[in-house]
Order: C-alpha cells, then sequence, then structure tokens
C-alpha cells in the first residue's frame, strides 16, 4: 500500500511503548520546535477524568481505537504542510495497534492513511521495559507493537531513519541531523 510522499514538512517520531518517544518530543518542543502530543496517553487521560477507569477503556479495544484515531485525525488535519513539525505517533500508527488487537482495518483509518504525507519517519529503538499506569503491554507485546510499527511504515512506503539508544540529548541531536 504506497502513499503520497514528502507533501508536507512533518517528521514523525515513533516506535512502540517504552522507546522514549514523549521524552524526545519534550526536548525538541523545549528546543522551540513544533510539536505534537500522544493521543492514547491524552484520550487516557480525558476519559479517566471523566470517570473511567484505564481498564474501562481498554476493554472495548475497538471504540479505544477509534477514539485515539479521531484525535490523531484532528490534530493531523490543524497543522499546514509547510510546517516543520515533529508528531509524536501519527496516522499510521493505528494500523500497528489494530493489527496487534486483531481488529479489522475500517473505513475511517483506511481513508485517513491514504490521505496522510509524512517527510520523515523517526523509528526510535526499544529501551529497557518499564510499565506505568497507561501502558497496559508486557515487554514481549511491546516488541510486538514496534516492529508492528516498523512493518506499517515500511509497507506504506514512507522514508525511514532508525534512531538507537542514545542519551535522550544525542537522540534528539541525531534526529535534527537527520531532518531535511
Amino acid at each position: 500500500m504506497q502513499t503520497k510522499k514528502a507533501s508536507t514538512n512533518w517528521q514523525v517520531i515513533t516506535g512502540g511503548p517504552s522507546t522514549g518517544k514523549t521524552t524526545v518530543i519534550n526536548m525538541l518542543a523545549e528546543r522551540g520546535y513544533k510539536t505534537t502530543i500522544e493521543h492514547a496517553r491524552h484520550y487516557i487521560d480525558t476519559m479517566r477524568t471523566e470517570g473511567q477507569t484505564v481498564e474501562e477503556l481498554r476493554s472495548n479495544r475497538k471504540k479505544f481505537q477509534i477514539g485515539v484515531l479521531d484525535m490523531q485525525i484532528e490534530q493531523e488535519a490543524s497543522i499546514l504542510p509547510q510546517d516543520l513539525v515533529f508528531l509524536d505517533r501519527a496516522i499510521p500508527d493505528a494500523m500497528a495497534y489494530y493489527q496487534f488487537l486483531k481488529l479489522d482495518y475500517d473505513e475511517k483509518l483506511l481513508t485517513a492513511v491514504k490521505n496522510t504525507s509524512y517527510k520523515k519517519i523517526f523509528i526510535l529503538d526499544r529501551l529497557p521495559f518499564t510499565k506505568d499506569y497507561a501502558r497496559t503491554e508486557d515487554e514481549e507485546a511491546q516488541k510486538k507493537i514496534h516492529q508492528l510499527i516498523i512493518d506499517v511504515y515500511t509497507s506504506l512506503g514512507f522514508p525511514i531513519v532508525s534512531v538507537p539508544v542514545l542519551p535522550p540529548t544525542e537522540r534528539v541531536e541525531f534526529i535534527l541531523k537527520n531532518i531535511e
């Protein structure tokens, strides 16, 4: 499944759970770059303030994925194509999660992916396993999700740069040296 390429200046920071995406995004924001938030955690936090538990949210896997996808679609629609922006995950990440959860792709996801365009995909290599309130996956699941993300972006034909495990500041420098 090929998509259009490089008609935006958007750089995606992605990888499986526990790869340091949020740390890198926050450091890029501190340096003055435009960045976005990661929507799965934002969706969980939003729903928790409305009284739902993480377990309740995750129990309806399809509803959860659609909620996160809706937020991601809305966010990407609000960004100007010429803006240099670093996205904490992007719409195609949803394809990896649908695969992981054994959910069929729906028309909303397929249409959204078909209309995506990213300049470069930075996939952060995995860090040591960590778990928190929003991460419910075990280490094996995290590895599988990470590989699915790599497979999805590869199949879509976007330019991919693997970001090695380095201290956070060096990871940011590595990414900045590899943007065009």
